[in-house]
């Protein structure tokens, strides 16, 4: 299995990053703020940028280092990849299989298992964890819903059908999400999604977290020679890395979802580190989102074993893992593609 390098976080407002050697330069006003080894990294992301060199990007594409541009709030603005080293009989099967609604579907329907099975395991583990906090009746119902979900979305092969299953599962999901909130509850509250922009505490984090991951998924699947672009349950569209949004799925609650629950109930950012603006967008503040970076980089170094690989491996890699099963699957070395269940 891969190494889990480092990911560099620049969160320094107006600096802009060179290349010296092998070494990433982070400058201020013509001012060093620190300089980083680059053979240590496997992604460099960026906040608030002024920009970076030319030679820096070209030494990243080269070196295979993701090189992500992010705003402030975390919104997505762009990442230097270099030369496509895909293998192409691989790529071209995706695209085949991409353009088949039926074919994308019975790929799709195992993303879609993924994350209804594990918004079913957090349901189940808040009853097992906090029985006298919650509504014990009420979050084994929800379960009970979700596992006949299970059923329906297994035999379906209908794309748009699926669609349907999934949003009303997630439906389901969320109606729960704010009763798993244990803490800080009168500041922090989730009442439903809200993206662009998130217009409370909890889904300003819930959309960092999910562009981290993202970010994190589209870099693996590259890494394992798939076009993080073209996708099966998400439908082609310029710009919008549509597997990568494919692969999360099964992650956004094992791995967004409850880490920003974590953050909440043990108290590890409060009501101070957001800041409400005039049109209702909620952001983070620098220090908060320092805090958050922090914490998402430890979390991202916890071990896990690998339910389908048998094998111990750090939370990081789980986004790899997932798209070396699809490599598999597409080049026919697996019948089908398993999905990441987790409990």
């Amino acid at each position: 299995m891969r190494k889990l390098l480092n990911t560099l976080f620049i969160t320094q407002p107006d600096t802009y990053l060179s290349l010296d050697g092998d070494n990433i330069v982070v400058l201020k006003d013509d001012s060093k703020l620190g300089r980083v080894p680059l053979h240590n990294l496997e992604a460099i992301i960026t906040f608030n940028y002024t920009g970076a060199s030319p030679a820096l990007m070209g030494y990243c594409a080269k070196k295979n280092i993701s090189l992500v541009f992010l705003t402030t709030s975390g919104r997505f603005l762009a990442r230097v990849i270099g030369e496509s080293k895909g293998n192409v009989t691989l790529r071209k099967k995706q695209y085949r299989i991409s353009d088949s609604d039926l074919l994308s579907a019975q790929i799709a329907r195992n993303f879609i298992i993924g994350k209804v099975y594990n918004s079913k395991w957090m349901i189940e583990r808040m009853t097992r964890d906090y029985p006298l906090r919650i509504d014990v009746e009420v979050f084994k119902d929800m379960s009970s819903h979700l596992s006949d979900l299970l059923l329906e979305i297994r035999a379906c092969e209908d794309l748009e059908r699926l669609r349907g299953l999934e949003g009303q599962a997630a439906y389901s999901y969320n109606k729960l999400f704010n009763d798993m909130i244990l803490q800080q509850k009168e500041d922090f509250y989730f009442h439903g999604r809200s993206r662009r922009p998130p217009l409370d505490n909890v889904n300003a984090m819930i959309s960092f977290a999910y562009t981290l991951l993202a970010n994190d998924t589209a870099a693996a699947a590259e890494s394992v020679g798939l076009d993080a672009y073209v996708g099966f349950l998400h439908r082609d569209r310029p710009g919008r890395a549509s597997l990568a949004l494919d692969l999360i799925e099964e992650l956004r609650g094992v791995m967004a979802d409850r880490f920003v629950l974590s953050l909440i109930n043990r108290k590890v950012l409060n009501k101070e580190d957001f800041l409400k603006k005039e049109n209702g967008a909620v952001i983070m503040l620098d220090d908060a989102r320092k805090k958050f970076l922090e914490a998402w980089q430890n979390k991202k170094q916890e071990k896990i074993t690998h339910p389908y690989l048998g094998e111990k491996i750090s939370w990081g890699l789980v986004p790899y893992a997932q798209a070396l099963l699809l490599a598999r699957y597409l080049r026919g070395d697996v019948d089908e593609y398993p999905p990441f269940l987790w409990k």
